[in-house]
């Protein structure tokens, strides 16, 4: 296998039925990596799958929800289980919440923010380290937020939780590098995905403008210019690079 390859590798994506996820999913599949998507939203899971495999692709789902540690454990015996070792975990599930000042905000969702972004993140990365360590090593890539690596008005819970996801990465990457396991995070800005167009219907016309027009590119991101990041992390090219956080925000925080 040649260092920019992803063939026959297993890679497990949590939040893989929709936007960043699903792109993702789908360029590895045609890469010809084998694929575990675990997501809640069983219809658009199982049409994805349908679709890669269809294709010539290998994929398959499992219901997951990444806040229940039960939940997670089912979710790696299944992978494993049909599939094989892991390779890649892609930890990508994720919610947002409405955009609110701080005092605006109920503690019932900074705390469902905590539990999908960051107890799904933990979760994930407990049983995929325990997996690795097994087999030999592997990669974690976690994906987090530019609202993980700054400010983020109106947006705190979700930023809290993001913020933690980087310091869980940047941890792990320390203590498990010398068991050749490699931990990263990405964190893209606003992208053209489901969750963002929930923030974006929340906003009035001139809030829509300056959340597009946030970064120097003056532009959303796309979820295939996240895609190819990710899949890039997922091969050799990338292999003495752990505790770090790959940024793609057309030069928000340049």
């Amino acid at each position: 296998m040649s260092d920019n390859s992803v063939a026959g590798k297993h890679i497990l994506i949590t939040g893989g039925a929709s936007g960043i996820g699903a792109e993702t999913a789908l360029l590895l599949t045609k890469r010809g990596a084998r694929v575990t998507i675990g997501d809640l939203n069983e219809v658009d899971g199982k049409t994805l799958v349908e679709r890669i495999n269809d294709e010539g692709g290998q994929a398959r789902f499992c219901k997951v929800d990444v806040s229940v540690s039960q939940s997670v454990e089912a979710l790696f015996a299944s992978a494993i289980g049909e599939l094989g070792n892991i390779d890649v975990l892609i930890n990508n599930a994720g919610i947002d919440h409405d955009p609110k000042f701080m005092l605006e905000i109920e503690d019932a969702t900074f705390h469902k923010n905590i539990a999908v972004n960051v107890n799904g993140v933990w979760y994930c990365m407990k049983q995929a380290l325990a997996h690795m360590l097994e087999n030999g090593g592997g990669h974690v890539i976690n994906i987090s937020s530019v609202a993980g690596i700054r400010a983020a008005p109106t947006l705190s819970a979700y930023s809290a939780a993001k913020h933690a996801v980087v310091g869980l990465t940047k941890s792990a990457a320390v203590e498990y590098a010398r068991y050749n396991i490699r931990v990263n995070a990405v964190c893209p800005s606003f992208v053209r995905t489901p969750m963002v167009e929930h923030v974006l219907s929340k906003l009035n016309e001139r809030g829509q403008k300056a959340l597009i027009s946030a970064n120097p590119m003056k532009r959303l991101g796309e979820p295939q210019e996240i895609a190819g990041a990710i899949a890039w992390l997922c091969t050799a090219e990338s292999s003495f690079m752990t505790g770090h956080t790959v940024v793609l925000d057309g030069g928000m925080t340049a």
